[in-house]
């Protein structure tokens, strides 16, 4: 059986070092789980091969059933996979005896969705619990505690009890219990579902600043892709306990390669407006100067941005923004934006547009027409 260094010893200076693998790497080589039920057997995971690289933030999305969680929980084997490895720093964790696997835990911290905090107990004393059980010196556990009360803001909550803690209140109280141990990964289990818009916010700011300072890999399940797209700098997507697809959050989200992220996307989807729905095409009045609606679309990729002076340039008449749509991910602009012009003049070629070294869009079509008596430059 492989054994780890014990939990006070950096990983990085021991196997790590043998093996090249930084600190936080988590790699999951042909895993699959099959539970067993009263109606047969259920396969959550099938064959899944990847490679979390260290000191990221690396988002895991699907539907409810698509194993998410099944797969999160073997990085810290409370899940045993019935087949494939899970390697962490380059080790395979299912070979750790007992007191490896203890140690191992140590450097894997996890938050939830609904706290797991001891209502019985302080903030003070929730936090202080991991140190307790791993026999740290008091006047160590009591430094870390404060310190960690102080990272996540509730350095004034010392004595209070859960019950009297708002929902981010706890997260944050979660989160600081996670880190006591000096993890070098954070497992998150959907951890902001349980809290309002606004206190999501914080939260995911604050895991943000957690893994900026500390260096800490961050791997995180929900079933939010905004979530994903505020926090995320890689994300996979499963689908029926298969990979979906994976890569970088804006290029995921910008072109989405399988039907099950284009379905996770949609909540995120800029709706037209009521008056645009159905044909946008239609015309709104009579006797206006008639108007060529015309969809750019941009997905992200080669750094291309919307640009309507170009663009009124290019088609060598005024442009009027009908609807815009458009997000920046990790610096790349994506969205769709509808403009309309004037359809006395037929348009140039626009796949022409989409082409070339300074393209206009990445892709352009022409959604119909309508009557408009005020075109802007």
């Amino acid at each position: 059986m492989t054994t780890l260094p014990p939990a006070n010893i950096p990983i990085s200076v021991t196997q790590a070092t043998a093996t090249s693998v930084v600190a936080g790497t988590v790699t999951f080589e042909h895993v699959s789980k099959t539970y067993a039920s009263a109606s047969g057997q259920v396969v959550a995971l099938q064959d899944i091969n990847l490679e979390i690289p260290a000191g990221g933030i690396f988002g895991i999305i699907g539907r409810s059933g698509a194993g998410k969680s099944s797969l999160l929980r073997t990085i810290n084997r409370l899940e045993t996979p019935s087949a494939g490895r899970v390697l962490v720093d380059g080790i395979d964790i299912g070979t750790l005896d007992t007191s490896a696997l203890v140690a191992l835990r140590r450097r894997i911290g996890m938050i939830f969705q609904h706290f797991n905090l001891l209502s019985a107990k302080t903030v003070y004393d929730n936090v202080a619990l991991p140190l307790l059980v791993a026999g740290t010196h008091p006047a160590q556990t009591d430094k870390r505690v404060r310190e960690l009360l102080e990272l996540v803001g509730l350095q004034d909550k010392l004595s209070v009890y859960p019950s009297r803690l708002s929902g981010g209140q706890k997260q944050r109280v979660g989160i600081a219990r996670a880190l006591a141990t000096h993890p070098e990964i954070l497992l998150c289990d959907e951890a902001t579902s349980a809290l309002d818009p606004e206190t999501t916010q914080s939260i995911l700011q604050l895991l943000r600043d957690i893994n900026r300072k500390l260096g800490i890999t961050v791997i995180l399940i929900t079933h939010e892709m905004s979530v994903i797209r505020e926090i995320a700098d890689q994300v996979l997507v499963l689908e029926q306990g298969r990979i979906a697809e994976v890569g970088p959050v804006w290029k995921v989200f910008g072109a989405p390669a399988h039907p099950a992220t284009r379905a996770l996307l949609t909540p995120l989807l800029h709706a037209l407006p009521e008056d645009l729905q159905g044909n946008p095409g239609e015309a709104q009045s009579t006797g206006s100067p008639r108007q060529t609606i015309l969809r750019f679309v941009y997905t992200g990729l080669n750094n291309l941005e919307p640009d309507l002076q170009r663009i009124a340039q290019a088609l060598q008449r005024p442009v009027r923004l009908v609807y815009g749509g458009v997000d920046r991910i990790q610096g790349h602009v994506q969205g769709t934006l509808l403009l309309s012009v004037d359809a006395a003049q037929p348009l140039p070629d626009l796949t022409s547009l989409t082409q070339g070294s300074e393209p206009l869009a990445h892709s352009i079509e022409i959604l119909g027409h309508e009557s408009d008596t005020h075109p802007i430059h």
